[in-house]
């Protein structure tokens, strides 16, 4: 789909209000090329992956690309990241502080290695095992804190599929740059243990044990 597309849950134009509701526009694949898209990094399919929440599945864009770098294409508008592919929005995570501020190149460079480090160690499409750990990484409720008069009180709510899809993605590149700096392996290297763990799920992981805690402190708040 083009970056020029109705982004998801937005009403159409023209459409009155006074009607049925909300005409709610989802991310669509995009018409097949005249010729065959390559695997990512020449090595991984796009075929075959399976999202199995319902809820994630909109805003999980696995359709197949040529490079996953949209140059700043899907900026500026919202919810039109939910049309960016999920590698290229891992690599942005990564970008956000530290030696990877800027360097594009060199956090595909890390996720590429990872995910060759993942097809040797867990004899499985390294794309499917980022949609697996993305759904077990995703919480589905947060807390937020509501003002009565002078007192906050918190209170859970549910969280958005969108959300969703942004904290867990966030949340697996957190566990990965916290984990190098603390040990002696590479990035790429603690990138694919984040994922393999978050992908069981294990509560080893970084991204399942802040999805574990966000969820059991909004079933206190309820």
């Amino acid at each position: 789909m083009s970056a020029d597309a109705t982004p998801p849950g937005t009403m159409l134009p023209g459409a009155d209000e006074e009607g049925p509701g909300p005409v709610v526009v989802r991310p669509q694949p995009p018409p097949p090329p005249p010729f065959p898209i390559p695997p990512l990094f020449g090595k991984y399919s796009f075929e075959g992956l399976e999202v199995h929440d319902p809820g994630l599945q909109p805003y999980l864009y696995l359709h197949p690309i040529y490079a996953p770098h949209t140059e700043g294409k899907l900026t500026g508008r919202p919810f039109l990241k939910s049309h960016m592919h999920v590698v290229e929005r891992l690599a942005n995570h990564l970008m956000k502080g530290g030696r990877f501020t800027g360097k594009k190149g060199k956090a595909l460079k890390t996720i590429r290695l990872a995910f060759d480090q993942l097809a040797t160690t867990e004899k499985a499409n390294p794309l499917q095992l980022l949609v697996n750990a993305i759904e077990n990484a995703a919480p589905r409720e947060e807390v937020t804190r509501l003002q009565f008069g002078g007192i906050s009180v918190p209170r859970a709510v549910d969280a958005s599929p969108a959300r969703r899809v942004n904290v867990a993605i966030r949340n697996i590149a957190q566990g990965a740059i916290q984990a190098s700096r603390k040990s002696t392996k590479a990035i790429h290297q603690c990138l694919a243990n984040e994922i393999a763990l978050a992908a069981k799920p294990d509560l080893t992981s970084f991204a399942v044990a802040r999805k574990e805690e966000v969820e059991r402190v909004a079933q206190s708040a309820r």
